[in-house]
């Protein structure tokens, strides 16, 4: 077996490579789906499916200029609370199609920042939430925060309306690095913040870093690390900057000879995992990190972790239902994303009750090599044979429309045995390239992805 040598690591780590939330990944949706098609999706699901709801609010007060998000700058309400309105609009409309009341598993509000509604708006759309789907003490309520902006009406409004779990943007403590990136936030600031959530019942609360800026350093991410550490969060999200300045141009703002190689990416990446383990926190796939009593722990160790739009969870529910601008949702039919421009999104609700237009109904492998894909994603490994089983799939053939498997393991990044994939340790931080092998539309198309680290 081949050592992981930097040189090795180096090789791999600016392949740009999806992140694997989804299979088939967002790139190869297309046009297609329409409102009719959408309800006869919806109106198919089990009177007792569990079902995920995303619900997406694409404001924010400023540019954060590395953000790969959708969202727009306002500094107005009236633009909120009319997208607000057809958020409601449309969730009515799913509730229509469904035809029934269906139970709840886990809600999750992403933007964007979703905390910039009105205490009282949040408060009537978790009314219309509850009015169509049934949503009780076991569902898990978590929302996305910018400290700069969060007020405690808000917080206030929020444990109301049973959110349970908090996930508050850091990126970097480092003042030099918060220029650089158009986001000046003080320790001081989030300090504050996670006492009052916790002080309203908001036990949970997360905390997003990002590795890879402009000016970052190992010991600037250190020193990150170790002041986000005293604030005890549940969770670490840790992710790498993506550069895709033709594609989001405000990031151009950033100077892009200030921003760190692929080598020295790793090495940020990985002085982070081993600052938070050593701080007893355990390390969960690609770029999460939770307490060892976290449920997220507890399902690695189970083998019962999952991956989505949210990136690593414990949410199991086959149907996620998204709502608002450029959401996705996936039904056991494939994958379904709503217009991306909110205007559009408006426009489309007003007038036919949906915005869904893009589709990727699954054919062929698809489910199959997602399944494939998630537990690479998840555990390291997969264990073919049990995988194919369930779609009457051969192991070998899997194998054999897997040619770049072999690359990998020249290089000591994975390991087969019999019908078992594993990605070694010392290529865990690779996994995306591991998981790409089995990856039947990589290359195809215009698709642009963010550095393997």
């Amino acid at each position: 077996m081949q050592i992981v040598t930097p040189d090795i690591v180096a090789r791999y780590a600016d392949r740009p490579l999806p992140r694997y939330t989804s299979y088939p990944t967002a790139p190869h949706f297309a046009p297609g789906m329409t409102p009719e098609r959408y309800s006869e999706w919806l109106g198919a699901l089990s009177a007792d499916e569990s079902v995920s709801l995303y619900l997406h609010v694409p404001f924010c007060r400023s540019m954060c200029w590395y953000c790969g998000c959708h969202t727009t700058i306002t500094d107005r309400e009236e633009p909120i609370t009319r997208y607000l309105r057809a958020l409601q609009s449309e969730i009515a409309w799913a509730h229509g199609a469904v035809g029934r009341v269906l139970e709840a598993r886990h809600v999750h509000f992403g933007g964007g920042t979703p905390s910039l509604m009105q205490p009282d708006e949040f408060r009537e759309l978790m009314s219309k939430l509850g009015a169509a789907f049934r949503i009780g003490a076991q569902t898990e309520i978590a929302i996305e925060l910018d400290p700069r902006t969060l007020e405690q009406p808000m917080i206030d409004a929020l444990a109301e309306g049973g959110v349970t779990r908090a996930s508050l943007g850091v990126q970097s403590f480092d003042p030099v690095v918060q220029r650089a990136i158009n986001r000046i936030q003080s320790f001081e600031q989030t300090a504050a913040v996670t006492d009052q959530l916790r002080a309203a019942g908001i036990g949970k609360v997360n905390f997003d870093l990002i590795y890879g800026l402009p000016h970052q350093t190992i010991q600037s991410c250190l020193d990150t690390v170790g002041q986000a550490l005293t604030l005890l969060p549940e969770r670490f999200a840790v992710f790498g900057y993506a550069h895709v300045p033709s594609f989001k141009q405000h990031q151009r703002k950033i100077e892009e000879t200030a921003l760190p190689d692929g080598k020295e990416r790793h090495l940020q990446a990985e002085a982070i995992a081993g600052m938070l383990q050593d701080a007893g926190y355990v390390r969960i796939g690609l770029d999460h990190y939770a307490r060892p009593d976290d449920e997220l722990a507890r399902a690695l160790i189970d083998g019962t972790l999952h991956r989505n739009f949210q990136g690593y969870t414990t949410d199991a529910c086959e149907t996620l239902i998204g709502f608002g601008a450029s959401s996705i949702g996936r039904l056991p039919q494939g994958y379904v994303q709503n217009a991306v421009l909110i205007g559009d999104y408006e426009k489309r609700v007003a007038e036919r009750g949906a915005a869904a237009t893009k589709v990727c109904a699954y054919k062929g492998e698809d489910r199959l090599r997602g399944a494939v894909i998630e537990r690479i994603m998840c555990d390291y490994r997969v264990n073919l044979a049990q995988v194919c089983r369930d779609f009457g799939v051969r192991p070998s053939k899997l194998l054999a429309d897997a040619p770049a498997l072999r690359e990998l393991v020249r290089d000591g990044l994975a390991r087969v045995e019999g019908d078992t994939v594993e990605v070694e340790v010392a290529a865990r931080p690779l996994v995306r390239v591991v998981a790409a092998a089995f990856d039947e539309y990589l290359g195809q198309g215009p698709a642009r992805h963010s550095r393997a680290i």
